[in-house]
């Protein structure tokens, strides 16, 4: 019995389920559709991932699965799925920021955390909901409407990363990234029960190509990218 048919993949870590990977216990295909599965039977009710990359995802989980690429020097997130706040730029994809008139706004290249996850080799399966203009203390977008708590759907999920907290949590995804500026990271990480770091300002380099380009020197000064997911373990791979 295989490693895919005797445990749940999408509740494994991040760091789990690349070292099954690059121990080819598990395909990062099996892994990938794993999450998209449960994406499916779960995100309808909590409304945490926007986007659905099925396709480009899994393309990219079939081509971290050739064979040439295999070994045991593998990038530390080799085929393993992440997904992205909706005010994170994903090349191909629009960065909303929850706003209907954000809706077309597609990046035409990667904010440098999702070029740095894609260069330890892991895989954007969707983008996930903030609140309009991620100024809430509540996931609530005019273009995507609430993200429910898992847990209590009575209580917030928090903000502005509430869409990405909800995900990991109910197992959509293994590891993501958010921001922070005024807790915008740890505050929905407390009220889903994930975790996160907010990294030191400028040891993430935080940058977007969608305008307006020029933010306020508040905004310079307090806003930082960074991981979250459900096991300590693996924030310091995405770090």
């Amino acid at each position: 019995m295989g490693l895919a048919t005797s445990v749940r993949l999408w509740c494994m870590g991040a760091s789990e389920l690349a070292e099954a990977i690059r121990s080819r216990q598990v395909s990062s295909r099996e892994v990938v559709e794993a999450h998209l599965q449960r994406i499916s039977g779960v995100n309808l009710a909590i409304n945490a991932v926007t986007v659905v990359l099925a396709e480009e995802a899994m393309q990219a989980a079939d081509a971290a699965d050739q064979p040439a690429v295999h070994g045991t020097d593998l990038p530390r997130l080799h085929g393993v799925p992440f997904t992205i706040k909706a005010n994170i730029d994903l090349a191909g994809s629009p960065t909303t920021v929850g706003l209907k008139a954000l809706a077309g706004a597609f990046a035409a290249q990667d904010a440098p955390a999702v070029a740095r996850m894609r260069a330890a080799a892991a895989i954007p399966i969707g983008r996930t909901n903030c609140p309009t203009l991620a100024v809430r203390w509540h996931t609530d977008s005019e273009l995507w409407g609430p993200t429910v708590n898992p847990w209590d759907s009575a209580v917030t999920p928090g903000a502005s990363s509430g869409g990405e907290a909800a995900a990991l949590v109910t197992g959509m995804s293994p590891i993501g990234l958010g921001n922070d500026g005024l807790g915008s990271l740890r505050w929905p990480a407390q009220c889903c029960g994930v975790s996160t770091l907010k990294p030191t300002l400028g040891r993430i380099p935080h940058a977007t190509c969608i305008e307006p380009v020029v933010v306020s020197i508040g905004i310079q000064l307090t806003v930082v990218d960074g991981p979250m997911a459900r096991r300590v373990a693996d924030l310091r791979a995405a770090a």
